[in-house]
Protein backbone atom coordinates (compact mmCIF):
# COMPACT_ATOMS: atom_id res chain seq x y z
CA UNK A 1 0.00 0.00 0.00
CA UNK A 2 1.34 3.80 -0.87
CA UNK A 3 0.20 6.17 1.78
CA UNK A 4 0.71 10.10 0.78
CA UNK A 5 -0.60 12.69 2.86
CA UNK A 6 -2.43 15.75 1.62
CA UNK A 7 -1.24 18.54 3.82
CA UNK A 8 -3.45 20.81 2.08
CA UNK A 9 -7.00 19.03 2.84
CA UNK A 10 -5.71 17.15 5.44
CA UNK A 11 -6.67 13.65 4.43
CA UNK A 12 -4.57 10.33 3.97
CA UNK A 13 -4.73 8.91 0.50
CA UNK A 14 -3.84 5.55 0.64
CA UNK A 15 -3.82 3.39 -3.20
CA UNK A 16 -3.58 -0.21 -2.91
CA UNK A 17 -4.89 -3.26 -5.14
CA UNK A 18 -8.02 -5.36 -4.48
CA UNK A 19 -9.55 -8.51 -5.79
CA UNK A 20 -12.87 -7.35 -7.72
CA UNK A 21 -15.05 -9.64 -6.12
CA UNK A 22 -13.69 -7.44 -2.58
CA UNK A 23 -13.97 -4.66 -3.57
CA UNK A 24 -17.98 -5.68 -4.58
CA UNK A 25 -18.38 -6.67 -1.36
CA UNK A 26 -17.38 -3.74 0.13
CA UNK A 27 -19.49 -1.56 -1.79
CA UNK A 28 -22.72 -3.84 -1.11
CA UNK A 29 -21.53 -3.72 2.06
CA UNK A 30 -21.95 0.37 2.55
CA UNK A 31 -24.91 0.31 0.15
CA UNK A 32 -26.82 -1.90 2.94
CA UNK A 33 -25.19 -0.75 6.12
CA UNK A 34 -26.50 3.01 6.11
CA UNK A 35 -27.78 4.03 2.64
CA UNK A 36 -24.33 5.82 2.34
CA UNK A 37 -24.18 5.75 -1.27
CA UNK A 38 -27.62 7.24 -2.40
CA UNK A 39 -28.10 10.00 -4.12
CA UNK A 40 -24.43 9.43 -5.96
CA UNK A 41 -24.43 10.10 -9.74
CA UNK A 42 -26.47 6.69 -10.47
CA UNK A 43 -25.39 5.08 -13.88
CA UNK A 44 -25.73 6.75 -16.68
CA UNK A 45 -28.50 5.82 -19.12
CA UNK A 46 -27.63 7.43 -22.07
CA UNK A 47 -27.74 5.60 -25.65
CA UNK A 48 -23.90 6.24 -25.26
CA UNK A 49 -23.21 5.98 -22.27
CA UNK A 50 -24.75 2.53 -22.25
CA UNK A 51 -22.40 1.75 -25.54
CA UNK A 52 -19.17 2.87 -23.06
CA UNK A 53 -20.32 0.76 -20.39
CA UNK A 54 -21.23 -2.14 -22.90
CA UNK A 55 -16.89 -1.74 -24.37
CA UNK A 56 -15.73 -1.66 -20.66
CA UNK A 57 -17.61 -4.71 -19.83
CA UNK A 58 -16.26 -6.43 -22.53
CA UNK A 59 -12.39 -4.66 -21.95
CA UNK A 60 -12.97 -6.03 -18.24
CA UNK A 61 -14.18 -9.59 -19.26
CA UNK A 62 -10.63 -9.88 -21.71
CA UNK A 63 -8.48 -8.89 -18.84
CA UNK A 64 -8.74 -5.05 -19.12
CA UNK A 65 -7.52 -2.27 -16.21
CA UNK A 66 -9.04 0.67 -15.04
CA UNK A 67 -8.44 3.70 -13.67
CA UNK A 68 -8.03 4.04 -9.76
CA UNK A 69 -11.55 4.13 -8.15
CA UNK A 70 -11.56 7.04 -5.40
CA UNK A 71 -13.57 6.23 -2.18
CA UNK A 72 -13.44 7.98 0.60
CA UNK A 73 -13.86 7.36 4.54
CA UNK A 74 -14.58 9.61 7.43
CA UNK A 75 -12.97 8.14 10.59
CA UNK A 76 -12.89 8.56 14.33
CA UNK A 77 -10.33 11.05 15.24
CA UNK A 78 -8.73 8.07 17.34
CA UNK A 79 -8.60 6.07 13.93
CA UNK A 80 -7.59 8.60 11.97
CA UNK A 81 -4.19 10.01 14.89
CA UNK A 82 -3.41 5.86 14.73
CA UNK A 83 -2.67 6.73 10.56
CA UNK A 84 -0.60 6.20 8.73
CA UNK A 85 -0.44 1.96 8.95
CA UNK A 86 2.59 0.84 6.89
CA UNK A 87 2.77 -2.69 7.79
CA UNK A 88 -1.37 -3.00 7.42
CA UNK A 89 -1.85 -5.61 5.03
CA UNK A 90 -5.86 -5.44 4.57
CA UNK A 91 -7.83 -2.66 4.06
CA UNK A 92 -9.90 -3.77 7.88
CA UNK A 93 -6.99 -2.32 9.52
CA UNK A 94 -7.48 1.02 8.48
CA UNK A 95 -10.94 1.15 7.61
CA UNK A 96 -14.09 2.02 9.97
CA UNK A 97 -15.70 -1.17 10.50
CA UNK A 98 -19.53 -0.05 9.27
CA UNK A 99 -18.38 0.80 5.51
CA UNK A 100 -21.77 2.43 5.83
CA UNK A 101 -19.40 5.50 6.49
CA UNK A 102 -17.87 5.10 2.58
CA UNK A 103 -18.65 7.25 -0.21
CA UNK A 104 -17.55 6.88 -3.87
CA UNK A 105 -16.23 10.05 -4.74
CA UNK A 106 -15.25 8.76 -8.13
CA UNK A 107 -16.05 5.71 -10.53
CA UNK A 108 -19.67 4.87 -9.80
CA UNK A 109 -19.63 4.18 -13.57
CA UNK A 110 -16.37 1.82 -13.67
CA UNK A 111 -18.30 -0.12 -10.21
CA UNK A 112 -21.18 -0.55 -12.84
CA UNK A 113 -18.89 -2.14 -14.82
CA UNK A 114 -17.35 -4.43 -12.86
CA UNK A 115 -20.40 -5.50 -11.22
CA UNK A 116 -22.14 -6.34 -14.56
CA UNK A 117 -18.56 -8.09 -15.64
CA UNK A 118 -18.45 -10.38 -12.44
CA UNK A 119 -22.19 -11.62 -12.74
CA UNK A 120 -21.47 -12.76 -16.35
CA UNK A 121 -17.81 -14.09 -15.56
CA UNK A 122 -16.76 -15.32 -12.20
CA UNK A 123 -13.12 -15.12 -12.86
CA UNK A 124 -13.38 -11.89 -13.23
CA UNK A 125 -13.90 -11.70 -9.46
CA UNK A 126 -10.14 -12.61 -8.72
CA UNK A 127 -8.51 -10.14 -10.98
CA UNK A 128 -7.42 -6.97 -9.43
CA UNK A 129 -8.97 -3.13 -9.44
CA UNK A 130 -7.01 -0.04 -7.83
CA UNK A 131 -8.60 1.71 -5.65
CA UNK A 132 -7.73 4.59 -3.84
CA UNK A 133 -9.10 5.89 -0.62
CA UNK A 134 -8.85 8.79 1.06
CA UNK A 135 -9.05 9.18 5.01
CA UNK A 136 -9.86 11.87 7.25
CA UNK A 137 -11.41 12.86 10.22
CA UNK A 138 -13.69 15.64 9.07
CA UNK A 139 -17.00 15.64 6.54
CA UNK A 140 -15.12 19.27 5.50
CA UNK A 141 -11.83 17.52 4.19
CA UNK A 142 -13.55 15.19 2.20
CA UNK A 143 -16.54 17.52 0.61
CA UNK A 144 -13.50 19.78 -0.36
CA UNK A 145 -11.12 16.98 -1.59
CA UNK A 146 -14.19 15.51 -3.63
CA UNK A 147 -15.04 18.49 -5.50
CA UNK A 148 -11.78 19.54 -6.34
CA UNK A 149 -11.61 15.79 -7.65
CA UNK A 150 -14.57 16.28 -10.01
CA UNK A 151 -14.74 20.21 -11.61
CA UNK A 152 -13.39 18.90 -14.63
CA UNK A 153 -16.19 15.45 -14.97
CA UNK A 154 -19.74 15.84 -16.01
CA UNK A 155 -21.36 18.97 -14.40
CA UNK A 156 -23.11 17.62 -10.97
CA UNK A 157 -24.80 19.79 -8.93
CA UNK A 158 -23.41 20.94 -5.67
CA UNK A 159 -26.36 18.98 -3.92
CA UNK A 160 -25.67 15.82 -6.08
CA UNK A 161 -21.81 15.79 -4.78
CA UNK A 162 -22.56 16.45 -1.56
CA UNK A 163 -25.01 13.66 -1.44
CA UNK A 164 -21.85 11.30 -2.19
CA UNK A 165 -20.94 12.00 1.61
CA UNK A 166 -24.49 13.09 2.70
CA UNK A 167 -24.54 10.45 5.78
CA UNK A 168 -21.08 11.23 7.25
CA UNK A 169 -22.41 15.09 6.68
CA UNK A 170 -25.65 14.51 8.25
CA UNK A 171 -23.95 12.19 11.15
CA UNK A 172 -21.50 14.89 11.96
CA UNK A 173 -24.07 17.83 12.21
CA UNK A 174 -26.15 15.19 14.72
CA UNK A 175 -22.97 15.05 16.98
CA UNK A 176 -22.12 19.22 16.63
CA UNK A 177 -25.31 20.65 16.68
CA UNK A 178 -27.07 19.27 20.01
CA UNK A 179 -30.38 22.23 19.75
CA UNK A 180 -31.36 19.94 16.74
CA UNK A 181 -34.37 18.06 18.38
CA UNK A 182 -34.89 15.09 15.60
CA UNK A 183 -33.59 14.55 11.63
CA UNK A 184 -35.64 13.06 9.07
CA UNK A 185 -34.62 11.24 6.19
CA UNK A 186 -35.86 8.56 3.73
CA UNK A 187 -34.50 5.58 5.53
CA UNK A 188 -36.03 7.58 9.29
CA UNK A 189 -39.38 9.34 8.13
CA UNK A 190 -41.41 11.74 10.06
CA UNK A 191 -43.48 15.26 9.76
CA UNK A 192 -42.33 17.80 12.06
CA UNK A 193 -44.29 17.62 15.15
CA UNK A 194 -41.87 20.27 16.81
CA UNK A 195 -39.81 23.09 16.96
CA UNK A 196 -35.86 21.93 16.10
CA UNK A 197 -36.59 18.93 13.87
CA UNK A 198 -35.82 19.12 10.67
CA UNK A 199 -35.60 16.79 7.23
CA UNK A 200 -31.70 15.94 6.16
CA UNK A 201 -32.59 17.59 2.84
CA UNK A 202 -33.61 20.68 3.97
CA UNK A 203 -30.21 20.69 6.29
CA UNK A 204 -28.38 19.57 3.20
CA UNK A 205 -30.14 22.27 1.28
CA UNK A 206 -29.23 25.16 4.69
CA UNK A 207 -25.37 24.25 4.11
CA UNK A 208 -25.98 25.09 0.60
CA UNK A 209 -27.24 28.36 1.02
CA UNK A 210 -25.17 29.08 3.88
CA UNK A 211 -22.15 28.77 1.53
CA UNK A 212 -23.56 30.37 -1.30
CA UNK A 213 -25.26 33.43 0.86
CA UNK A 214 -28.43 32.62 -1.62
CA UNK A 215 -31.73 32.40 -0.58
CA UNK A 216 -32.65 30.78 -4.10
CA UNK A 217 -30.63 27.28 -4.04
CA UNK A 218 -31.94 25.13 -6.74
CA UNK A 219 -30.74 21.89 -5.80
CA UNK A 220 -32.26 19.91 -9.35
CA UNK A 221 -30.31 21.69 -11.85
CA UNK A 222 -27.06 21.91 -12.61
CA UNK A 223 -24.99 25.16 -11.49
CA UNK A 224 -23.80 26.97 -14.39
CA UNK A 225 -22.54 29.48 -12.66
CA UNK A 226 -18.84 28.99 -12.03
CA UNK A 227 -18.19 31.43 -9.44
CA UNK A 228 -20.83 29.50 -7.23
CA UNK A 229 -18.40 26.26 -7.46
CA UNK A 230 -15.27 28.43 -6.55
CA UNK A 231 -17.45 30.45 -3.63
CA UNK A 232 -17.80 26.57 -2.64
CA UNK A 233 -14.25 25.58 -2.52
CA UNK A 234 -12.90 28.59 -1.45
CA UNK A 235 -15.31 28.54 1.97
CA UNK A 236 -14.23 24.47 2.16
CA UNK A 237 -10.60 25.30 2.44
CA UNK A 238 -11.57 27.41 5.68
CA UNK A 239 -10.74 25.25 8.24
CA UNK A 240 -13.43 26.69 10.56
CA UNK A 241 -16.00 27.06 7.84
CA UNK A 242 -17.89 23.86 9.07
CA UNK A 243 -17.60 24.94 12.78
CA UNK A 244 -19.65 28.38 11.82
CA UNK A 245 -22.09 26.05 9.88
CA UNK A 246 -23.21 23.95 12.80
CA UNK A 247 -23.11 27.75 14.86
CA UNK A 248 -25.12 28.76 12.43
CA UNK A 249 -27.76 25.39 12.69
CA UNK A 250 -27.73 25.90 16.73
CA UNK A 251 -28.86 29.22 16.71
CA UNK A 252 -31.35 28.79 13.97
CA UNK A 253 -32.77 25.78 16.17
CA UNK A 254 -32.88 27.96 19.25
CA UNK A 255 -34.51 30.57 18.17
CA UNK A 256 -37.00 27.47 16.55
CA UNK A 257 -38.02 26.56 20.32
CA UNK A 258 -37.92 29.96 21.67
CA UNK A 259 -40.31 31.13 19.20
CA UNK A 260 -42.06 27.59 19.38
CA UNK A 261 -43.28 28.81 22.97
CA UNK A 262 -46.03 30.79 21.83
CA UNK A 263 -49.16 29.09 21.83
CA UNK A 264 -52.34 30.69 19.65
CA UNK A 265 -55.84 30.68 21.66
CA UNK A 266 -56.77 27.58 20.83
CA UNK A 267 -53.61 26.02 22.50
CA UNK A 268 -52.21 25.55 19.15
CA UNK A 269 -48.11 25.77 19.14
CA UNK A 270 -48.52 28.58 16.55
CA UNK A 271 -45.02 30.40 17.44
CA UNK A 272 -43.37 27.34 15.34
CA UNK A 273 -45.47 28.49 12.16
CA UNK A 274 -42.41 30.75 11.30
CA UNK A 275 -39.62 27.93 10.94
CA UNK A 276 -42.40 25.50 9.99
CA UNK A 277 -41.00 27.06 6.41
CA UNK A 278 -38.10 26.27 5.15
CA UNK A 279 -37.67 29.60 3.28
CA UNK A 280 -37.67 31.24 6.60
CA UNK A 281 -34.57 28.81 7.75
CA UNK A 282 -32.76 29.40 4.69
CA UNK A 283 -33.25 33.44 4.95
CA UNK A 284 -31.73 33.44 8.50
CA UNK A 285 -29.16 30.98 7.30
CA UNK A 286 -27.90 32.97 4.86
CA UNK A 287 -28.08 36.14 6.78
CA UNK A 288 -25.88 35.14 9.23
CA UNK A 289 -24.27 33.64 6.16
CA UNK A 290 -23.59 36.84 4.77
CA UNK A 291 -23.02 38.70 8.24
CA UNK A 292 -19.81 35.87 9.00
CA UNK A 293 -18.61 35.00 5.67
CA UNK A 294 -18.93 38.45 3.56
CA UNK A 295 -20.80 39.18 0.89
CA UNK A 296 -19.89 36.56 -2.05
CA UNK A 297 -16.47 38.21 -3.54
CA UNK A 298 -16.01 39.98 -0.63
CA UNK A 299 -15.26 37.14 1.74
CA UNK A 300 -13.81 38.00 5.13
CA UNK A 301 -10.67 36.55 7.13
CA UNK A 302 -11.05 33.58 9.24
CA UNK A 303 -10.23 36.20 12.47
CA UNK A 304 -12.82 38.97 11.19
CA UNK A 305 -15.42 35.51 10.26
CA UNK A 306 -14.53 33.87 13.87
CA UNK A 307 -14.93 37.22 15.41
CA UNK A 308 -18.08 38.51 13.59
CA UNK A 309 -19.58 34.90 14.37
CA UNK A 310 -18.99 34.99 18.57
CA UNK A 311 -20.49 38.31 18.68
CA UNK A 312 -23.65 37.27 16.80
CA UNK A 313 -23.99 34.15 19.02
CA UNK A 314 -23.58 36.35 22.01
CA UNK A 315 -26.66 38.64 20.69
CA UNK A 316 -28.81 35.76 19.53
CA UNK A 317 -28.58 34.16 23.24
CA UNK A 318 -29.63 37.53 24.97
CA UNK A 319 -32.36 37.24 22.68
CA UNK A 320 -33.61 33.87 23.13
CA UNK A 321 -33.10 34.26 27.13
CA UNK A 322 -35.31 37.36 27.04
CA UNK A 323 -38.01 35.28 25.01
CA UNK A 324 -37.99 32.38 27.40
CA UNK A 325 -38.95 34.73 29.67
CA UNK A 326 -41.76 36.29 28.09
CA UNK A 327 -45.44 35.15 29.24
CA UNK A 328 -47.66 34.17 26.32
CA UNK A 329 -49.31 37.46 25.95
CA UNK A 330 -45.54 38.84 25.44
CA UNK A 331 -44.84 36.29 22.93
CA UNK A 332 -47.56 37.35 21.11
CA UNK A 333 -46.69 40.87 20.88
CA UNK A 334 -43.08 40.35 20.34
CA UNK A 335 -43.93 37.87 17.47
CA UNK A 336 -46.25 40.23 15.79
CA UNK A 337 -47.68 36.99 13.31
CA UNK A 338 -50.91 38.81 11.98
CA UNK A 339 -48.49 41.61 10.00
CA UNK A 340 -45.95 38.23 9.09
CA UNK A 341 -49.46 36.54 7.78
CA UNK A 342 -50.81 39.57 6.71
CA UNK A 343 -47.36 40.09 4.22
CA UNK A 344 -47.49 36.12 3.17
CA UNK A 345 -51.13 36.48 2.03
CA UNK A 346 -50.58 38.63 -0.57
CA UNK A 347 -51.58 37.19 -4.03
CA UNK A 348 -48.65 36.70 -5.86
CA UNK A 349 -46.93 34.60 -8.61
CA UNK A 350 -44.12 32.11 -7.97
CA UNK A 351 -45.22 32.44 -4.22
CA UNK A 352 -41.92 29.98 -3.24
CA UNK A 353 -39.85 32.91 -4.31
CA UNK A 354 -41.93 35.57 -2.68
CA UNK A 355 -41.41 33.81 0.90
CA UNK A 356 -37.66 33.54 0.14
CA UNK A 357 -37.85 37.18 -0.41
CA UNK A 358 -39.87 38.36 2.78
CA UNK A 359 -37.92 36.19 5.26
CA UNK A 360 -34.52 36.84 3.76
CA UNK A 361 -35.53 40.86 3.77
CA UNK A 362 -36.74 40.18 7.67
CA UNK A 363 -33.50 38.35 9.13
CA UNK A 364 -30.98 40.59 7.25
CA UNK A 365 -32.85 42.89 9.89
CA UNK A 366 -33.07 41.29 12.45
CA UNK A 367 -29.06 40.50 12.18
CA UNK A 368 -28.23 43.58 11.12
CA UNK A 369 -29.96 44.99 14.63
CA UNK A 370 -27.68 42.49 16.44
CA UNK A 371 -31.01 40.92 17.54
CA UNK A 372 -31.95 44.14 19.53
CA UNK A 373 -35.73 44.44 18.58
CA UNK A 374 -38.82 45.48 20.50
CA UNK A 375 -40.63 43.00 17.83
CA UNK A 376 -40.23 41.64 14.61
CA UNK A 377 -43.04 43.61 12.77
CA UNK A 378 -40.27 45.84 11.32
CA UNK A 379 -38.22 42.34 9.86
CA UNK A 380 -41.98 41.37 8.71
CA UNK A 381 -42.46 44.88 6.49
CA UNK A 382 -38.81 44.85 5.35
CA UNK A 383 -39.86 43.57 1.99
Amino acid sequence: MDWLYDDRSQCWSVLTTLPVADYISLVDDAHAAQGALKGQRGVLTTTTAKRIRSRMVEDLKKGAVLPPIVIGAVLEKNLFDALPKLEAVGINEFLPTAHGSLSIIDGMQRTAALKEALSDHVEVGTRGVRVEFWLTNSVRAMIYRMLVLNTSQVPWTISRQLSVVFAPLLDEIKRNVEDLDKVTSPDNPGRRVAPAQYSSDDLVELYIAFSLRKTAVDTKEAISDEFSRLDFVDNLADESFQDHFYTALSMLARLDVAFGKYLGEDGSPSGRFIFDRQPARIGLIVALGSSVLGRPGADRSRTQRMARMEELEAAQQRLVFRLHGMSNEQLEDFLRLDVLREVLDKKVGQVGRYERSVFSEAFKVLVEEEFDLENMEQCWRAS
